[in-house]
């Protein structure tokens, strides 16, 4: 699913407008008509309290033409117009006046008027800013923002909360709805998914408001979501008559003394992902430890008892990923050096690998092309320098991927896959595999997937998909505390069979086919 700028979903609603030879207003019905219709079926006449705050662009006339229907349809309604300017767009004018038409009367706040009581059972309607804000909201406005997020009522946004921005980092945090649901017209926005805003919003769901498909169809965006559509037409059904040497030879370079576990997780993750063959290139201290909890993956060794200095091998792997558990130290710095300057296969690179390339950035020269790095937010500091805001954090993992010709998957809440100019936003994943070992199972996920023939980054972003989607499985019987790295790689199977699992029947019609 493509993610539009503010900018290209303008375009859409002028380009919609002109083909359909519809006024702006009808557009502007239908968004309302789309949230009427959300919210009536979910509350069926319910006797609650509901509060609009409406401002005087389109987003607040969205939020008027909305009253209009919820009055039509019997339900408790009070309006506020939020009037933080003199001009007001000429639809929200339009909706206006017919709600007044209906002897329904807004309350009309300015800076200094008493802000209205709001019981903790009532539901708000956000509809004071929308996709066009640019600026922080007056320090009035930005009180009653602050009155509505400590009212504990329910706050319903329309298409975005007021006072994010679409397109840049918030200046002030204080001055944005903390929205339960939202709703979001025609697409979700990129904010929803980003560590620093995504938390103002729990809940979204996109409507339909009927722009031109053509349009959307044709426009590229520098984000997408990723889901199971999307990854689906990635998937590579095995062959009948493949065998092992047809799904790739995945090597698993790292470990070091006390930190064997994560080779562990790795090389399981490549098995469990597909890979044909793996083998583990670990400090001889590791041996036993591989060769009794994997008998199915093959073991080399440095010379070194406990860490790794000479990476030499005589396999010919189809992809390497190398990083985990490793160590900083010098002899391993040194190793990783010579490594990298002799390499010519892909890489998947995580954990120390990017800590050492981050202390070393000349080495940043001697990656092959399209290598993976997996960095969580500090390794990814260290790589790419501090950021000011999510936007600014972007921008530099952009221009770094083009500048080192590499792929970065930025872990976090919803992980990230970026190359060159495009992101792709994931949309599996959950609290719960914040835990130790979960990044170990993602590198060998990607690493197992590039072994089987995937291009660098359609296995970046199924890996992170997998990965995600087997803790959604996971989680179901662990909870979110109990949830383990292990448990991640034993649901792998789980997260490959529900990308042909048919989404169920509502029980509803299937009563009415029996009928």
């Amino acid at each position: 699913m493509k993610l539009y700028s503010a900018k290209q979903i303008y375009k859409a609603d002028q380009i919609s407008i002109k083909k359909e030879e519809i006024g702006s207003n009808e557009l502007m019905e239908r968004a309302a008509i789309q949230v009427f219709n959300w919210m009536h079926l979910r509350m069926q006449g319910a006797p609650v309290k509901i509060h609009l705050f409406c401002g005087i662009g389109n987003n607040g006339g969205d939020g008027i033409a909305l009253a209009r229907h919820l009055v039509d349809h019997g339900y408790n309604v009070e309006v506020y117009v939020v009037n933080y300017s003199e001009k007001r767009s000429k639809d929200f004018l339009i909706n206006l006046d017919r709600l007044k038409d209906r002897k329904v009367w807004p309350n009309f706040m300015n800076c200094d008027d008493e802000l209205p009581v709001i019981g903790r059972e009532d539901i708000i309607v956000d509809g004071i800013f929308g996709i066009g804000l640019n600026r922080t909201p007056d320090e009035w406005v930005v009180k009653v923002i602050q009155h509505l997020n400590n009212s504990q009522a329910f706050i319903l946004s329309i298409d975005i909360p007021s006072g994010l921005f679409t397109d840049q980092g918030p200046k002030d945090f204080d001055a944005i709805i903390k929205s339960n649901f939202v709703l979001s017209f025609q697409t979700p926005k990129l904010v929803f998914f980003l560590p620093e805003t995504g938390k103002y919003v729990e809940q979204w769901e996109v409507l339909d408001i009927g722009l031109d498909p053509e349009y959307l169809r044709e426009t590229e965006t520098d984000y997408e979501l990723i889901g199971k559509n999307e990854v689906l037409t990635m998937y590579k059904p095995r062959e009948k008559y493949g065998h092992k040497g047809t799904y790739g030879h995945s090597l698993i370079i790292g470990g070091s003394y006390g930190k064997m576990g994560s080779v562990c997780l790795s090389s399981k993750a490549a098995l469990y992902s597909g890979s044909g063959l793996v083998t583990s290139f670990i400090p001889r201290i590791g041996y036993n430890i591989l060769q009794t909890s994997l008998p199915e993956v093959m073991v080399l060794t440095d010379v070194n008892e406990k860490e790794l200095t000479d990476i030499k091998y005589d396999i010919e792997p189809s992809v390497i990923g190398v990083g985990v558990g490793m160590g900083t130290s010098e002899g391993t710095v040194n190793a990783l050096s010579g490594f990298l300057k002799s390499n010519e296969q892909q890489l998947v690179l995580d954990a120390d690998a990017l800590n050492i390339l981050s202390q070393n950035k000349v080495l940043l020269k001697d990656l092959p092309g399209d290598a993976i790095l997996t960095p969580h937010p500090k390794e990814l500091e260290r790589l790419i320098g501090k950021w000011k805001d999510d936007f600014d954090k972007l921008a530099k993992v952009k221009k770094f991927s083009k500048k080192h010709k590499c792929i970065v998957v930025i872990k976090g809440a919803h992980t990230m896959v970026v190359k060159n100019d495009k992101g792709y936003v994931n949309t599996t994943g959950n609290p719960g595999m914040a835990t130790a070992g979960s990044g170990d199972v993602l590198t060998g996920v990607i690493t197992g997937l590039c072994a089987q023939g995937y291009a660098a980054l359609d296995a970046a972003i199924f890996g992170v998909y997998l990965h995600g989607k087997s803790g959604d499985i996971a989680v179901e019987s662990t909870g979110f505390q109990s949830l383990t790295a292990s448990h991640l790689i034993e649901n792998i199977a789980g997260a490959y069979l529900d990308l042909f699992k048919m989404p169920e029947q509502p029980v509803v019609e299937e009563e009415n086919q029996q009928s």
